[in-house]
């Protein structure tokens, strides 16, 4: 069975973007150290676009080969003419309004998203599905997460948008890895306890 992660960026206080879901405020934060621990570890959660720029194209995925977004955080790419922001993972977005996909790449998933992530969970193979977000959908899909890879930005911004857009019931991970950069950020990666 394939893993679906969670793998997030939020606020000190948990929130993935303001109430808009701008998230420009996280940007500053990634500088050369945490640029070169994703380039290393996650390559491939780093959008096609911004792949090319770094010259990083070449690399291979190391942990996923699959990648699930919401409408929301897949137009932040497509406004700015990102058709398949994640060209180097299979694509789909989870939508009921976006009735068409802008590219041939990007499957999107209208009806039965649960049905569709247990399919995708279920197929054979060595790397995982990366969760891109946004909050909905997260909150959609939380009984199906396996792991949640929090990247914690040293900034509070009082309210916006939490990781999990929905009400669920409280459920116990286990911390599996902890790191702490310099410039405050601060990564953690946890199992759900079975």
């Amino acid at each position: 069975m394939r893993k679906l992660t969670y793998f997030v960026a939020c606020s000190i206080d948990g929130f993935i973007g303001d109430e808009s879901g701008d998230a420009s405020f996280m940007y500053p934060f990634v500088d050369e150290e945490f640029l070169e621990f994703l380039k290393a570890e996650y390559p491939e959660t780093i959008a096609a676009h911004g792949r090319r720029a770094l010259g990083v194209h070449h690399l291979e995925n190391k942990r996923f080969d699959t990648v699930i977004q919401g409408r929301g955080s897949y137009e932040v790419g497509l406004k700015e003419g990102h058709t398949s922001p994640y060209s180097q993972l299979r694509e789909y977005v989870a939508s009921r309004s976006l009735t068409e996909s802008p590219d041939p790449h990007v499957e999107i998933i209208a009806d039965d998203l649960l049905g569709k992530v247990r399919e995708l969970k279920a197929e054979e193979g060595d790397l995982g599905i990366y969760l891109c977000g946004g909050s909905q959908l997260a909150g959609e899909l939380f009984g199906e997460i396996d792991e949640l890879v929090i990247k914690t930005y040293p900034v509070t911004i009082g309210r916006g948008m939490p990781m999990f857009g929905s009400g669920f019931s409280i459920t116990e991970f286990g911390l599996d890895e902890f790191r702490l950069f310099k410039n405050g950020v601060f990564v953690r990666t946890y199992s759900r306890k079975p």
